[in-house]
């Protein structure tokens, strides 16, 4: 398991051509999240998996949102890391279903401040899950944020639930480029053990 997580990396260089038909991919991706732990095994997580022109569809949405925001003389390399997210095969866009976690805050009322940071908690293990799976499988994938950006453009595109908020967008594809190597600091920095 370790020598799996050391290989998952960000990889931007994103081609079309998976090594797995379309299938097999959005079973890969809905078992990852499937078995990814959630609090109160609550599994708020949700998942829009999106292929070929749908993916490129929601890239498209967030460079119309950006186009408003980012200053003219800087929107070209902004439109080129788009692209490159949009040259994939796909894209999973990662939510939270709010509404399990305010029934979540009403049967439990002693942890109800505590239920939206283990819904962020469960979020997290459910993208790192894909990651590490699209990895394993050849896939290459990185994580972005562009919410809350597109949110709103996302769930009347796709009609989502009211109660679904996005938190993180992993566009997905052939690997085109190099992974660049990860360092790491120092781990008397990072850890302790006592006992």
């Amino acid at each position: 398991m370790l020598d799996i997580l050391k290989n998952r990396r960000s990889q931007y260089a994103l081609g079309a051509e998976l090594l797995l038909p379309q299938g097999e991919v959005d079973h890969l991706i809905r078992e990852a999240i499937r078995l990814a732990p959630s609090s109160f095994n609550s599994q708020s997580s949700r998942a829009v998996i999106l292929f070929n022109g749908e993916s490129r569809r929601f890239w498209d949405l967030v460079k119309d949102a950006l186009r408003a925001i980012v200053p003219a003389e800087d929107f070209p390399r902004t439109e080129r890391r788009l692209a490159g997210f949009a040259a994939g095969a796909g894209t999973v866009l990662f939510f939270e279903d709010q509404a399990v976690v305010a029934d979540l805050q009403r049967k439990f009322p002693l942890y109800a401040e505590n239920f939206p940071i283990w819904s962020e908690h469960s979020t997290a293990m459910a993208q790192l899950a894909t990651w590490t799976a699209l990895s394993d499988a050849g896939i290459g994938a990185s994580l972005q944020h562009y919410n809350p950006l597109v949110d709103n453009e996302a769930a009347r595109a796709w009609e989502l639930p009211a109660t679904w908020r996005l938190c993180a967008q992993m566009p997905f594809g052939s690997n085109e480029g190099e992974i660049g190597q990860k360092s790491y600091i120092d781990d008397e920095q990072r850890f302790h053990t006592f006992g």
